[in-house]
């Protein structure tokens, strides 16, 4: 057992929504949002301070998981790793979040962490961003003016940081239906299944039999934010997916990535892995195809 404690603040705990917007527009940046809790509880024993925590909690309403056909995925703000584990739809359609969820620490953490706050912790490392950012998708903020929506591909402006205003609530994840010829997938390298990843990378391609179309890459851990790989990406397009067309890209991918030492990997190590590690979820993913 820790024999740290939390720091002190006080807690909200709103039991609409218009209410918890009402102390977010009162209180703005004085309020740490609080879903599942799983990163937030652990640095406050860590010394982070905030004045105000507002637990979701009492949110009726917002752990839904909605698949559409022709809309794609719908994912509520309090939508926890474990209901994305469950949903059948979530594996076929998009394995590449599905296998980000299948070693996401542990049980315990699985079932009361939230993809959407997985997304706003803003971290370089986290599975599930990565996963998302590969695929594409829109998160949407509430206020008490409105909602707006933000491209994945805009959410995040800094290391831990953003584009949600201070008086904004994260309500909602949409993540499109992937095209009838795409195929994702996911990949991540760590010490132990339960521990924070070395590198992680995600996928998604679109293909005209072994020619691919149209790609999305992501990879963490290689920079302040989850980077897009885009150079790799333009590689991709109009390429045949063989084995020398990815062995060509793997230097690409050395080269468009900026990572740094720190205590569970060092640069140079993932500057040496990071084109194997897009090679195999390419690999990963054409499987699918002929499986």
């Amino acid at each position: 057992m820790s024999s740290r404690i939390l720091t002190d603040f006080d807690l909200l705990v709103p039991e609409t929504v218009p209410e918890a917007l009402e102390m977010l527009n009162r209180l703005q940046d004085q309020v740490t949002v609080v879903s599942g809790g799983t990163d937030v509880l652990v640095a406050m024993k860590f010394g982070f301070d905030t004045p105000y925590g507002m637990s979701l909690a009492k949110l009726a309403g917002l752990n839904y998981l909605e698949f559409d056909p022709q809309q794609g995925l719908r994912v509520g703000a309090r939508t926890t790793i474990t209901q994305l584990l469950e949903s059948p739809e979530v594996k076929q359609y998009y394995p590449a979040i599905w296998e980000s969820a299948v070693n996401f620490a542990t049980p315990q953490i699985r079932n009361t962490a939230t993809l959407v706050g997985n997304l706003l912790r803003a971290s370089p490392a986290g599975d599930g961003s990565c996963a998302v950012y590969a695929l594409g998708g829109k998160l949407v903020f509430s206020n008490e003016a409105g909602e707006r929506e933000v491209d994945i591909d805009d959410l995040w402006v800094g290391y831990a940081t953003t584009a949600r205003n201070k008086d904004e609530l994260a309500t909602e994840l949409r993540i499109p239906i992937p095209a009838a010829n795409s195929i994702n997938a996911f990949k991540r390298m760590t010490r132990v299944n339960e521990d924070l990843a070395k590198l992680n990378v995600a996928v998604n391609l679109t293909m005209d039999g072994n020619v691919c179309t149209d790609a999305r890459v992501a990879m963490g851990c290689v920079a302040a934010t989850p980077v897009r790989l885009r150079q790799t990406e333009d590689l991709l397009k109009g390429a045949e997916i063989n084995e020398e067309s990815l062995k060509s890209l793997m230097a690409t991918v050395s080269a468009e990535i900026t990572p740094i030492d720190d205590q569970r990997s060092t640069a140079e190590y993932r500057k040496q892995v990071s084109g194997v590690m897009v090679k195999r979820a390419i690999e990963q993913a054409r499987d699918r195809v002929t499986a």
